[in-house]
This record gives C-alpha cells, sequence and structure tokens, in this order.
C-alpha cells in the first residue's frame, strides 16, 4: 500500500515595522514599495500577521487594512489628490487640552511653593521642584491620529476592529506605570479600536501625550524594544520580514552638528544596539524561522542630513529608501533567494535589475517662459484693481 504524503501547510509571513517618527514612516513606505515589486508570492495586504511599532504601527495598520505600500505613497508622500492623504497638520496642533489641565494646577502649586520658600525657609529651587506637574506631558495633541484614522477604518472593507481583520495585527505600546509593554491587537487586548493603538503607539513621550486606554495610560512601543518581531514568531510566524529605519551613522564628525546631531545619534545607537541583542535572542529561540532584516546604510549621506521629524523632504527620502532597498536585494541576491524560496516567494530578478525604475516621477521643472507668463499677469490683474483708484 503506497503511504500518503501529509500535505504541507502554507508558510506563514509577517512584517515587523519598527518606529522612527515620519522620516521612518518614509523610508518604509519607500522600501515596501520596492519589495512589493521585487518579491513574487507575497502580497503585503494579505499577510498572515503585521506588527507594528510608534511610526511602523501607523503603517502596520493601514497594510492590514488593505491599504497597500503604493496607496500609502500616493497618500502619505506624493498628496496626488488620493481620497487618502496623510496631512502632517495633523501631528502640529498643540496639545490645548494638557496645557489646559496642567495650569489649573498652577495656583495651588504656586502657593505651596511660596509657603514652603517664605515661611518655612526652605531653598527657592528646591521649593519650585514642586511645581514640576504644571509642566505638559506634550506638545502636540494626537487625537486627531485617532480620529482620522477611525473613520478610514470605517470604511466599507475595512475596520477599526482587530477581531474583524483578515491578517493578525499586533501593535505595541508600553503602559506608563509600570513600563511593560502591552500588545494591542492580542487576547485580552483586541477590544480597544485600532485607531486608538495606533494613537498609543505612536504616543512619542515629551512630543505627544500619553493615551488613556481602560484607565491606564501608553507611550510609545519602542520605549521597551525597538522591533518586538517576537510577537509574530511567538505565533508561529515562518518568514518575518523586519524593517528599521533608524541607525547610528557611520560618518566622521558628528559632534560638529550639535545637541542636535549628538542626541540624534545617540539614540540610533540604543535603538541598534537593543535590536542586535533582539536579533540574536530571536536566531537562537525561533531556529526554524527566516527572519529578514532591513535596514538603511549607515554610511548614506542622504539620510545622514535628514532631519527625523521633517515631513518636507519627503519626495526625496521615499525615492531614496526605495532605490536603496533595490540595491540592498541585488546585493544579498544570492543569499537572499533560497532562504525566501522556502516559504514560496522568489526574487523578481528581471525588475530589481531594470535600471529605469522609478517610485515617484520627477516633477515636470517649471519653464521661465512660464513663470514670467504667470508674473506678467499677476501684474496686470494688480494693475486693473488699482488703476480706478
Amino acid at each position: 500500500m503506497a503511504r500518503v504524503r501529509p500535505l504541507r501547510r502554507r508558510p506563514r509571513i509577517a512584517l515587523a515595522l519598527a518606529g522612527g517618527g515620519p522620516l521612518g514612516a518614509i523610508y518604509e513606505i519607500g522600501a515596501l514599495c520596492a519589495l512589493e515589486e521585487a518579491l513574487a508570492g507575497i502580497a503585503f495586504t494579505a499577510l498572515d500577521h503585521y506588527v507594528g511599532v510608534s511610526a511602523g504601527g501607523f503603517i502596520a495598520a493601514g497594510l492590514a487594512n488593505g491599504i497597500g505600500p503604493r496607496a500609502m505613497c500616493a497618500g502619505f508622500i506624493e498628496d496626488s489628490g488620493a481620497p487618502e492623504v496623510f496631512d502632517p497638520a495633523w501631528l502640529s496642533v498643540p496639545a490645548w487640552g494638557e496645557f489646559l489641565r496642567r495650569a489649573r494646577l498652577l495656583p495651588a502649586l504656586a502657593g505651596t511653593a511660596l509657603w514652603q520658600a517664605l515661611w518655612q525657609g526652605k531653598p527657592w529651587l528646591q521649593a519650585l521642584e514642586g511645581m514640576a506637574p504644571v509642566l505638559p506631558t506634550g506638545l502636540f495633541s494626537n487625537e486627531e491620529i485617532d480620529r482620522r484614522l477611525a473613520a478610514l477604518f470605517s470604511q466599507p472593507g475595512r475596520s477599526n476592529d482587530f477581531r474583524a481583520l483578515h491578517g493578525r495585527l499586533t501593535l505595541m505600546a508600553t503602559q506608563l506605570d509600570t513600563g511593560r509593554a502591552v500588545a494591542f491587537g492580542s487576547p485580552g487586548w483586541d477590544d480597544v479600536p485600532i485607531s486608538r493603538a495606533v494613537q498609543a503607539t505612536c504616543a512619542l513621550p515629551g512630543l505627544f501625550p500619553p493615551v488613556t486606554i481602560h484607565g491606564h495610560t501608553y507611550v510609545d512601543g519602542a520605549l521597551t524594544k525597538t522591533m518586538h518581531a517576537s510577537a509574530a514568531l511567538e505565533a508561529g510566524a515562518d518568514l518575518v520580514l523586519c524593517l528599521n529605519p533608524l541607525v547610528p551613522f557611520d560618518v566622521p564628525g558628528v559632534a560638529q552638528g550639535g545637541l542636535a546631531a549628538v542626541l540624534s545619534q545617540t539614540f540610533r545607537t540604543m535603538i541598534r544596539s537593543r535590536l542586535e541583542v533582539t536579533m540574536g535572542h530571536y536566531a537562537r529561540t525561533y531556529p526554524g524561522s527566516d527572519i529578514v532584516l532591513l535596514e538603511p546604510d549607515p554610511r548614506d549621506p542622504e539620510l545622514y542630513g535628514a532631519n527625523p521629524f521633517s515631513y518636507g523632504q519627503r519626495r526625496r527620502l521615499a525615492e531614496h529608501a526605495y532605490q536603496q532597498t533595490r540595491a540592498w536585494l541585488r546585493a544579498h541576491e544570492a543569499r537572499l533567494a533560497p532562504r525566501l524560496a522556502r516559504h514560496g516567494v522568489a526574487l523578481r530578478t528581471d525588475v530589481l535589475h531594470d535600471e529605469h525604475r522609478v517610485l515617484i516621477q520627477p516633477r515636470e521643472p517649471r519653464s521661465l517662459g512660464s513663470a514670467l507668463q504667470r508674473l506678467a499677469a499677476v501684474l496686470d490683474e494688480l494693475e486693473g484693481k488699482l488703476h480706478p483708484a
């Protein structure tokens, strides 16, 4: 009697996205567009598991809701009239509510400080320490993230409910009172709206106020771990694609850039050193899974001069991330191809080696003649309005 071979189950593929502010989101969108067109046998809107931290949570939630990398590029990067356009003004609204709540504490705390300094003889600096609660916990409001994403994910074919998604979505945040990582979307944490969980994982301390959910406060998930790919590995992922947009720069003279450059390099070094330890742990703990980590080149001068919180150079930086990811795939093609093939994924070599591919078409340069014509028209209109006077 012939022996019946057991059916091989379909490989489970996951995506883990780290944070990095607006620059990190821009880089990840450009890189995902390159991966989407270069990898055959994988659909980035139909993966088994998405794990997102901070800005990566914003993108992971969109992918899990069927918004592909190219659609994100149209709305987030190109602002090309797409119906789903990200407006950076969402994140630049001062946290007026937080300011007001803190200001209400001022009279009582100021009175206490004066009493301690004038009548109890306490040094002024020590007396003023008691006024620390007056300082706001964040400069900008992040409530618009919840409102806008709730509306976006409530459209037909999408959901703001973790439990209604086709694939699994995990958004990592840090519970402020305990310092512990919380996986929104996992059992027991899946009743939280996705939009609210994105707001929590993006709540960078100092920039945005902590987010209150079920009576507890939450901040950026990157405080506890850079990538959190273990959420997908523990769930049985066979292949995990990881994107980390922040690496320390390998360039001379960082200190010459002043305090901002020193703090940026310090933050990047901490993020990367934690990730190195974590990736080593993953390799030992999950030997049967393949983990592919994509990161920028530490010697990349284009990213070195970019502001992590800038949105103005998004077109150029997204195109750069797209091309750098394509270059990385070509450089690692021989080693990467067999690892991907084990999970039914293949590299499209014709696409990878097409030197003419671009993500964003350059805008038409405005000619001097057309500019002069527009200027003449404006002057004629101005003269017509001033002539009666």
